[in-house]
């Protein structure tokens, strides 16, 4: 099953992968095959795109960079029993590692695969060298949640052009500045047989139950077993992670450090790719350096990076 035919200029998957229960994985990757291993999880409504930028500057400064659809995503499969929780999406990471040689990855996940990511290295599913967590913490505000899943839900009969798909994106994210060419958004759209624009994921995505208190309690627990050097980055804007939420996070895992890049919203990498891509390899340089021999103790946190005291949406 999919949303439709995919537009013309949609970029075709470098590599394939064997998921969970038969489900194919689509991503890409930058850089060195033999650099440190770094897998990119994107948030939910969105796809390996969102980590393109990102990507190609962690593959030009010596890492291997892996970025893949979530199942439901992109080129991903749908699942074919319409279930998108957070372990089946761990069993898909195990899959993918797993395809890539077994090697230990740094994990770097945004809201949806942040959680996924929290999950996996918390409960002793996934031997990670490193974990970068994007806008996304065991403490997050439903009401920013809601406006997202508000945007997702909206017009299920689909799109019937171009331009009003801008219109719903730019009156969910003011902040960005609209797209000069449209054609950009072929990468996250589909055309279903009635001529209309479809968004890339499986509606039935959507209908995911989500119990915040359960999801709360097990991401604080995760959390509080972290040991491996660990980011947390916060979107100064974001409506989904506040102040409040990062600093529960730091004092449950202090060793943790933490950047707070003021003017990005809840995609971070999105809206500053740049200052985002630079806190990453400045992190990783330290902790999980090119040449094996970190240059900083792995969880002093770099002074110029913390916060102050107290590709299209993304479902965490």
């Amino acid at each position: 099953m999919s949303a439709g035919e995919r537009l013309p200029g949609t970029p075709d998957p470098m590599f394939r992968w064997p998921g969970a229960q038969g489900v194919t994985i689509a991503g890409d990757a930058w850089g060195d095959p033999s650099g440190p291993l770094i897998l990119l999880q994107h948030g939910g409504g969105q796809t390996r795109h969102a980590w393109k930028n990102v990507g190609e500057t962690l593959g030009r400064a010596g890492y291997r960079a892996v970025a893949f659809d979530a199942r439901g995503h992109g080129d991903s499969d749908w699942a074919p029993d319409g279930v998108y929780g957070q372990d089946i999406m761990v069993e898909d990471l195990l899959c993918v590692i797993k395809a890539l040689g077994g090697r230990r990855p740094v994990l770097v996940g945004a809201s949806m695969g942040g959680g996924t990511s929290l999950v996996a290295v918390g409960e002793d599913r996934v031997d990670a060298t490193a974990l970068v967590l994007v806008d996304i913490a065991p403490q997050i505000e439903q009401e920013g949640v809601q406006k997202i899943q508000a945007f997702m839900s909206q017009k299920p009969e689909g799109f019937a052009s171009l331009e009003e798909v801008a219109e719903a994106i730019g009156a969910y994210q003011p902040h960005r500045k609209p797209p000069k060419d449209l054609a950009g958004l072929a990468k996250n759209l589909r055309r279903a047989p009635d001529g209309t624009y479809r968004w890339h994921w499986d509606p039935r995505f959507m209908t995911l139950r989500r119990e915040f208190d359960k999801r709360v309690e097990r991401l604080t627990a995760c959390a509080k077993a972290l040991s491996l050097p660990t980011l947390l980055v916060r979107g100064g804007l974001s409506d989904v992670l506040s102040e409040d939420g990062a600093q529960a996070f730091l004092a449950i895992a202090p060793h943790s450090e933490y950047v707070n890049i003021t003017d990005a919203g809840h995609m971070v990498a999105g809206d500053r790719n740049d200052i985002f891509g630079n806190a990453v390899i400045d992190f990783l340089t330290r902790t999980v350096p090119i040449n094996g021999a970190p240059l900083k103790p792995a969880h002093e946190p770099h002074p110029q990076h913390r916060g102050p005291p107290g590709d299209v949406v993304d479902v965490p």
